[in-house]
């Protein structure tokens, strides 16, 4: 662990000084800001809020400008960040800027629920200047995201992402409005590294801190592409991922800084998330991590056999509402028709099905063929595919396909259902699973059928990223919707 000078704690003026400190044995990140003795009185902003400006809650007025590169002083192991200045003298120098730049419109976002890392910087909620996305591979041997190994990954990889987020936006932390980050629902020790570095940097800034659910920001992903009429409330939106399966009902809800969402959870998986179910399967069939993106690759080569693995039913009381002990949700959510989803029998199923038919010695055969080619980290591009498929035979691609068609068709049923019992005005699925090909036909030829509109995000947006948190939080900036001072992460957060 890196420890400051001493000379700064033998200094008289050291009770002068405010020093935020997140240091572990990788890396260390510190800023210092000097407050001035005898501050200049400064007329309060109406741009800043009132709990951040001059003077507010032991705050202070400084003056200076943003210096546009780190000081010259010798670090001691320890990279200092100097932050930007609330004021400004009249002579001061503006760093440069690649953008035309709007006071008060840009949003530093930060996401590191899971394993990813990432910053985003967003002009308006919806303008991408900079998406930075940084994945852990560590995970790969073990099938899974260890959340130990994710936490210190997001340590090593928090620093140098938002400094890349930054430099590619072409803009300063001075030009920024707020600074956004994930509260959860995540990992404690991920979520823990990305709030802390937030909390800092938007208190040496003296910038706005907002708190964003994981959730939300996967809905914002669809909905920062304006694919909807501006009067098309409500929205059915499907959240499907690794960690997440859940049907909301979005509603708009006018006020005068601009529009919010109001969420109602009408339906969610009871068991594993749909992703979790792809990603459990694919290691039992010995396919690389992750495991998603293999399966829905290998498929397209299978003949789906929808016997196999026939939709799961969920128990439901004589007036269609789920049992209380099934859903685990409060007593206002049971009062609704619920569209619940299980996925827990199919990875089950596919368990036996390899049993039954001993399967298990090609599988391991395969796995380590696989790794010979060095394919076990490896992204299921054309080539990549090209060189393991003569590894699969008949029956293991015909499993795969008959797996991913009966998970597209539980989700395509329930959420349909659920868009006709809520009127809904329109469709949205985000998550990772979105990114799903053959989900993505199967969703729009069902929308077609039935005549709403619906929309995906950018493949890219699909996955965790800071561009989506960024989105969420813009109304939230617009509507004063400020984190309070000891925000910590929420693990179990919901939405709705």
């Amino acid at each position: 662990r890196t420890h400051p000078p001493a000379k700064y704690a033998a200094c008289p003026r050291a009770r002068n000084r405010r020093t935020i400190r997140n240091a572990d044995s990788y890396f260390a990140f510190f800023t210092t800001v000097q407050l001035p003795r005898e501050p200049r009185p400064q007329a309060p902003s109406a741009a800043v809020p009132a709990r951040f400006r001059a003077g507010a809650s032991g705050s202070s007025p400084w003056q200076e400008p943003f210096p546009s590169s780190r000081s010259s002083a010798p670090s001691h192991g320890v990279t200092q960040l100097h932050v930007p200045r609330l004021g400004r003298r009249p002579d001061a120098v503006r760093p440069t800027s690649t953008i035309d730049l709007v006071p008060g419109s840009l949003i530093l976002a930060i996401e590191t629920s899971c394993d990813e890392t990432s910053a985003a910087v967003l002009r308006n909620g919806s303008q991408v200047l900079s998406n930075v996305v940084a994945s852990q591979l560590v995970h790969s041997s073990y099938g899974g995201v260890v959340p130990e190994l994710a936490a210190r990954e997001h340590l090593r990889a928090i620093v140098p992402v938002v400094r890349e987020a930054m430099r590619r936006a072409g803009v300063a932390y001075a030009d920024l409005a707020a600074v956004a980050v994930t509260e959860g629902p995540g990992l404690a020790g991920a979520l823990l590294v990305g709030i802390s570095f937030a909390k800092s940097l938007a208190f040496g800034a003296s910038l706005p801190l907002i708190a964003v659910n994981h959730l939300e920001g996967h809905i914002h992903a669809v909905l920062m592409q304006n694919c909807f009429q501006q009067d098309a409330s409500p929205l059915l939106a499907l959240v499907v991922s690794g960690g997440h399966t859940h049907l909301y009902l979005a509603t708009r809800t006018r006020r005068q800084a601009g529009s919010t969402w109001r969420y109602r959870n009408v339906g969610k998986t009871l068991d594993d998330a749909a992703g979790e179910a792809y990603d459990k399967v694919a290691k039992l069939l010995g396919l690389p991590y992750p495991g998603g993106p293999w399966m829905d690759a290998l498929a397209a080569y299978g003949q789906p056999d929808r016997a196999l693995f026939p939709l799961a039913r969920i128990k439901q009381k004589m007036s269609g509402r789920t049992a209380p002990k099934l859903a685990r949700e409060s007593a206002a959510a049971l009062d609704q028709t619920r569209f619940d989803m299980s996925f827990s029998g199919l990875k089950t199923a596919v368990r036996r099905y390899v049993e039954l038919r001993q399967m298990q010695p090609a599988i391991q055969t395969r796995e380590q063929a696989l790794r010979s080619m060095n394919l076990h980290q490896a992204k299921p591009d054309t080539a990549n595919i090209a060189c393991a498929l003569p590894h699969f035979d008949a029956q293991t691609l015909n499993l795969i396909a008959s797996f991913q068609s009966s998970v597209i068709d539980n989700l395509t049923r329930a959420t349909f259902s659920a868009a006709g019992r809520y009127a809904a005005r329109g469709v949205l699925v985000s998550g990772g699973v979105a990114a799903n090909s053959h989900l993505r036909k199967i969703f729009l030829r069902e929308a077609r059928r039935v005549g709403l509109p619906i929309a995906f995000p950018e493949v890219a947006l699909s996955t965790d990223n800071a561009a989506m948190i960024a989105a969420a939080a813009w109304p939230k900036l617009l509507a004063g919707e400020f984190a309070a001072d000891n925000l910590e992460p929420a693990p179990q957060l919901r939405l709705g």
